[in-house]
């Protein structure tokens, strides 16, 4: 008997409180990894997905099925979940957790523990498991062996959905199990229901803000900047105020007749002429909007309307506005001219990029995602390192979204990149998702290739870019040093870490289609095809990726301001 003399629950009884109580708060979909000691977990959890009222998804890597949890709740909109047994089974959640933290995503980690009479015993998987992601995490709640759940998974999600003064953001839920792990010999899945065949339809993201211009009375020379997460409502203010429009890939606001596709190559020599920046999401991508963000001559201002997970209070030189009229007001009213003369320049850049990737006659990173922005509708999955800064460069804003962007953005690193897209795929499964990413990332997380048998099946392009190697590096100060000679192969070995592997095995060791593009045309040809799971390889070189941006830099940087034409 616990000491406050409730009779103490069996572990059955407490897995199925907890199951009932996530579906109360919101949860539907829920990643599971096989173990023992989170059996009464599963055994619960099919019992729900008897009755249609929970989806579950199976995977046999852990820190596969962190990144899928991920990916199910950034499309969802709701908290998704995953289960673990206990051990070093929880530790392979931690780069998802980070992620959910520094992204604001509402991840609920469930991890199965040993009861307290076997810690420190030297019981077999049994670890100190409370706490395990410190900081990360909004809440841990631990949970002993036998005690009803309800009231510690109540406190975990209304954490995780965030506060007026908290972002929203992932929980741990540490529940410990005592033998017996299974159902009675009397007991059966549920007769009735079926399982949730699709998913739950994703909440809008509307805009509710109205941007009246009659409070921009200064005239102001000010750009609006797009980082990761900023949405529709940078463009619509862009469109209101009649301001230059800077957003990134994943900013899902690179559309509309203000936004300037190759602005980062345009601040070098241009950049001088900006007084203020009204920056809306969290910028990621480039020195250059680093550099126009950090110099103290320029006054900055975030939209800031609720908490947000990347960055702390005081930490940051933007003041920050949550007021419409607040912010309409700092950026004023553009001088006659200012927006037609960048979309000017924006032109004349744009067309130099082109030629210049178009000059080789050959496939290329920046020409791959060129190709993959324009074509591509549904979800769009891009990862990081070289490739979103190639769409950064060469994709072309829209009039209107054609896609909904993704990328973990996060802490920018190219883990779990597959993964998080298989959960983004599950999570809006009338649509196709498709992935872009280099081939270092892909091999990072190739395990998130597999999907076992009977598990659903998403309609999924991988569309990855293969130079051997991360070309990323060549492309920074590390490409000098290689140019140089002075550490021999040490760029090439430790940064580009080259290697041989062969993608179509692979593909076909996973059960994916494969398909090869060498050519655009071969590109465009196989991007027009409809296929439930392919992987696409896109063979290139990274010789001249160096000297190409230099080109383009150089021209770019000799164009002049259109007044001084």
């Amino acid at each position: 008997m616990p000491s406050n003399s409730v009779p103490e629950l069996s572990s059955m009884e407490v897995a199925r409180l907890f199951i009932a109580a996530l579906q109360t708060h919101g949860v539907r979909d829920v990643v599971i990894c096989p173990g023992s000691r989170s059996a009464p977990l599963a055994y619960a959890l099919a019992e729900a997905e008897a009755t249609g009222s929970i989806r579950l998804h199976v995977r046999i890597d852990e820190r596969v099925a962190g990144f899928t949890a991920l990916g199910l709740s950034e499309a969802s909109r709701l908290p998704a979940a995953i289960v673990t047994t206990s051990g070093t089974a929880v530790g392979e959640l931690l780069p998802a957790v980070m992620e959910a933290n520094h992204s604001g995503v509402p991840l609920v980690v469930l991890s199965a523990d040993r009861p307290e009479e076997l810690h420190g015993t030297g019981a077999n998987q049994t670890t100190n498991q409370i706490n395990l992601f410190g900081h990360h995490v909004r809440s841990a709640e631990n949970i002993h062996a036998g005690q009803d759940p309800v009231a510690s998974i109540g406190r975990a999600l209304s954490a995780a959905r965030g506060t007026a003064t908290v972002s929203a953001g992932p929980v741990q839920l540490n529940v410990a199990f005592r033998d017996p792990l299974i159902p009675g010999d009397h007991e059966s899945l549920p007769q009735f229901g079926a399982n949730i065949v699709s998913p739950p339809h994703p909440r809008p993201v509307a805009s509710t803000v109205s941007w009246n211009t009659s409070g921009a009375s200064l005239t102001q020379r000010t750009v609006v900047v797009a980082g990761h997460g900023a949405d529709a409502d940078a463009a619509d203010f862009a469109q209101a105020l009649g301001l230059p429009l800077f957003a990134e890939p994943s900013s899902n606001a690179r559309f509309g007749s203000r936004a300037i596709g190759p602005y980062r190559t345009l601040l070098a020599s241009h950049g001088a002429r900006i007084q203020k920046v009204v920056l809306f999401g969290r910028p990621t991508l480039t020195r250059p909007v680093a550099k126009l963000l950090a110099d103290p001559t320029i006054k900055t201002a975030l939209w800031h309307p609720a908490p947000a997970p990347w960055f702390e209070a005081g930490r940051r030189r933007e003041e920050l506005i949550a007021d419409a009229a607040a912010l309409v007001a700092f950026a004023g009213r553009p001088p006659a001219g200012w927006l037609a003369a960048w979309q000017q320049l924006g032109t004349q850049a744009a067309e130099i990029v082109a030629a210049s990737i178009d000059g080789s006659g050959t496939l290329n990173g920046p020409v791959l995602a060129r190709e993959i922005w324009a074509t591509t509708r549904g979800n769009l999955v891009v990862g990081s390192s070289n490739i979103i800064r190639d769409a950064d460069l060469c994709a072309e804003p829209a009039a209107f979204p054609t896609a909904r962007v993704f990328a973990n953005r996060g802490l920018a690193g190219i883990d779990g990149t597959v993964s998080t897209a298989t959960g983004i795929a599950q999570a809006s499964a009338r649509q196709k998702t498709t992935v872009v990413l280099g081939d270092v990332t892909f091999l990072h997380d190739v395990g998130g290739l597999l999907l076992g048998a009977g598990e659903p099946e998403p309609e999924m392009d991988v569309v990855v870019l293969n130079d051997g190697g991360g070309a990323i590096f060549s492309t920074l100060e590390h490409g000098a040093i290689e140019a140089s000679g002075r550490y021999a192969n040490t760029v090439e070995r430790l940064f580009a870490t080259p290697h041989q592997v062969g993608i179509q095995p692979l593909a076909a060791a996973y059960g994916w289609d494969y398909c090869v593009a060498r050519t655009v045309e071969e590109l465009r040809a196989i991007l027009q095809e409809r296929g439930t799971r392919r992987i696409i390889e896109v063979p290139v070189s990274r010789d001249g990726l160096r000297p190409m941006h230099a080109q383009i830099s150089e021209q770019i940087n000799a164009l002049v301001w259109p007044e001084e034409d």
